[in-house]
């Protein structure tokens, strides 16, 4: 357990690092503040504890159950597409 949760914190650390560039491009471009958000759903639809925190940063639409549908519908389409 305490190592999927190092694997987890290492993801979420490695894609606010690749997206930190596209913060800095934003907020010169835009002249806004910008940051980003890590929304990790995993392909059965799992979801961290602090994940409804995330969502709830972000404007729009933050229907948990329709993002982990949405997750679980592109798990079948590329298992049939690979099965076929």
């Amino acid at each position: 357990m305490l190592r999927l949760s190092l694997v987890i914190i290492i993801i979420i650390i490695i894609i606010i690092i690749i997206y930190k560039d596209l913060t800095i491009e934003i907020q010169c471009m835009w002249n806004v503040k910008a940051r980003v958000t890590p929304v990790i759903i995993g392909a059965t639809g799992a979801i961290s504890k602090s994940f409804r925190k995330y969502v709830s940063d972000i404007p729009g639409n933050d229907d948990v159950k329709e993002l982990q549908k949405t997750a679980i519908l592109g798990t079948a389409h590329i298992l049939q597409k690979v099965l076929r």
